[in-house]
């Protein structure tokens, strides 16, 4: 084995490193998984199963988005972001950053705003069934109100900014036909 078989394929230093990979894709997963359980839920009876069972979940999960951000944040100050082979333009860089931003912004905003309406109303705070999470808010019907209006409208907002960050991705990969997905999928873009 030689040096040049340990050293980093060119391509990889213009690709996200695999924690940074794993981060995004996971929590993709877990944010669309939310959104549905959320959306289901909605269609049952307050207070009565599977909305509670699902609403527990839903949950859940909003709080592993929230603790998996405070990672994802602190990987992305510490190992920062590769560069592009090509340039993509100062619009379009604008563009993506203001994106990028805002989802951020909700991925914060929707678990905590979920967190004061739960908390607020007396509701679980749950852990997949393993622990209750402390409840930092005071039992309050207007509060809790406030953030259930704030966590629906939350959602959107979300919906709409997912929406136009997948409408990016494929304006990039089948129009543009450049890198950007490439950087996040881990794999060579052919161009």
């Amino acid at each position: 084995m030689t040096a040049s078989d340990n050293a980093p394929n060119s391509t990889d230093r213009f690709m996200f490193g695999r924690a940074q990979r794993w981060l995004h894709w996971s929590m993709a997963i877990l944010i669309f998984a939310a959104i549905g359980l959320g959306i289901v839920a909605a269609y049952y009876p307050s207070g009565q199963q599977p909305r509670q069972g699902l609403l527990e979940l839903h949950k859940s999960i909003g709080f592993t988005i929230l603790a998996l951000l405070v990672v994802r944040i602190a990987w992305r100050l510490t190992s920062g972001e590769p560069p592009y082979r090509r340039p993509l333009g100062h619009l379009t860089e604008i563009a993506a950053r203001a994106g990028h931003l805002a989802l951020y912004g909700l991925m914060l905003f929707m678990p905590l705003s979920g967190y004061l309406f739960s908390g607020a109303g007396g509701y679980s705070l749950p852990w997949f069934g393993l622990f209750q999470w402390p409840r930092l808010v005071p039992r309050d019907h207007a509060l809790s109100e406030w953030g259930q209006m704030l966590h629906d409208r939350g959602a959107w907002v979300l919906g709409a900014v997912l929406a136009l960050h997948l409408a990016a991705v494929c304006w990039h990969q089948f129009v543009k036909r450049d890198e950007v997905l490439s950087r996040m999928t881990g794999r060579a873009s052919e161009n």
